[in-house]
């Protein structure tokens, strides 16, 4: 190796399925690899999975270059692919992570890398990570975690699912050099909980696009979907998540029934008929015609357009770290109405308003909501894009991660 190669800091990240849209660990991976691919300093290696539900392929990425079927390159990031058996079911993730792990070292013992910093996304791997931070040691490296949100709170897994989560989480604490927190909320919580291992921590949030959408106001894309679904620009209200308890769905469904406003509520979500159904025979609201279950839409630049397009936007998530769809939501929507918990507070401040779970409250604010100015309403849609830009734009994440790779977070 000459000099300057010396000088590169080679970053192992493990964790997303790949580059892109699938979910929030993919984007900040393709947004941090994109901001810094001009950088000759840091040299990416990001593990992407092979096969199976949600794999990378590359060819759906404009500027991947296809070097075989285990590697690609874009960003000027080395993409390596790991194969997964499908036969394991739920514990893929796992095999995943450590099958990561393992080429990541391999590939540093192979290629004389020195000092690699290997970055695990979330606490899957807790049990076995110990003798993998060993071996990165030995090669003069660091073991990097970020540790996301309250995996094992999510109503979605099994009370033993949930413990595995836990004990995971506490074994990723205890062996990472450096936890990357992307919540206040969340750094607070692991020096708490873990106090014992007196781990270090850092805080860098998530990134948001700060770039108003490509589409025009009368693009036929956009037009014809509001005439589609029923929806009149400014005149609907908006979900956008997943459909899982977590999310408080019922809360805000429920809360809009009870509201007196003229306005529709459009959801964008997955799909899941058995909820639905089970949803429908406690709330009944097929019998309001204000509430629209519209699909789900996986065009970003169409999305952002549809958020721009909403009277407010409805957050209701009530687990996890700083969530990207809440940024997106600050970014486009010019007035939010958030669940009153501490992660959404943070990310907010006094850009948006607040409710809680009791009951007639999101209503009466809804209802209040209907009722402001325009002047109000500007008021806040300035508030909530400065706050993204100050504190969660994409050059400005970017710019922190190259502090923490250098060691200086």
């Amino acid at each position: 190796m000459d000099n300057q190669q010396n000088k590169v800091q080679h970053i192992f990240i493990i964790g997303s399925k790949g580059l892109g849209n699938y979910g929030g660990y993919e984007t900040f991976v393709d947004k941090l690899t994109e901001y810094h691919k001009d950088n000759p300093n840091i040299k990416y290696h990001i593990a992407c999975k092979g096969n199976g539900k949600g794999f990378m392929d590359e060819s759906k990425l404009i500027g991947a270059k296809t070097i075989d079927k285990y590697h690609f390159e874009y960003h000027n990031a080395d993409c390596f692919k790991v194969y997964v058996p499908e036969k394991l079911g739920s514990a893929q993730a796992i095999y995943y992570d450590i099958e990561a792990l393992k080429q990541s070292i391999s590939y540093c013992k192979a290629n004389n890398i020195e000092n690699p910093i290997v970055y695990i996304l979330a606490c899957r791997i807790g049990p076995f990570v110990g003798k993998y931070q060993r071996q990165i040691h030995k090669l003069g490296g660091k073991l990097l975690v970020n540790p996301d949100g309250h995996e094992w709170m999510r109503a979605k897994w099994s009370k033993l699912v949930r413990h595995y989560w836990k004990t995971s989480e506490k074994g990723m604490v205890k062996h990472a050099d450096l936890l990357v927190c992307d919540s206040v909320n969340i750094e607070k919580y692991i020096q708490e909980e873990y106090s014992q291992f007196k781990p270090k921590t850092t805080f860098v949030a998530y990134g948001a696009d700060i770039k108003r959408s490509s589409l025009e106001d009368d693009d036929p894309k956009l037009t014809n979907w509001l005439v589609e679904k029923g929806l009149k620009p400014f005149e609907y209200y908006l979900v956008v998540g997943r459909f899982v308890p977590e999310n408080n769905f019922e809360t805000m469904i429920c809360e809009f029934m009870k509201s007196h406003s003229k306005k529709d509520l459009a959801i964008i979500t997955t799909k899941d008929d058995a909820f639905l159904k089970e949803l429908d025979e406690r709330l009944h609201f097929k019998n309001d015609s204000r509430i629209k279950f519209v699909g789900t839409v996986y065009d970003q630049e169409f999305l952002k357009k549809i958020r721009e397009n909403a009277y407010g936007y409805f957050h209701g998530h009530s687990v996890g770290g700083t969530n990207p769809s809440l940024l997106e939501a600050l970014s486009s929507t010019r007035l939010n109405l958030l669940l009153d918990v501490g992660f959404n507070k943070e990310v907010g401040q006094d850009s948006a308003l607040y409710w809680s779970k009791r009951d007639g409250d999101l209503a009466a604010l809804i209802d209040k909501a209907d009722q402001m100015s325009a002047e109000e309403l500007e008021k806040y849609n300035v508030l909530s894009t400065d706050r993204i830009r100050d504190a969660y734009s994409w050059q400005f994440i970017a710019d922190k991660y190259e502090k923490v790779w250098a060691g200086k977070n």
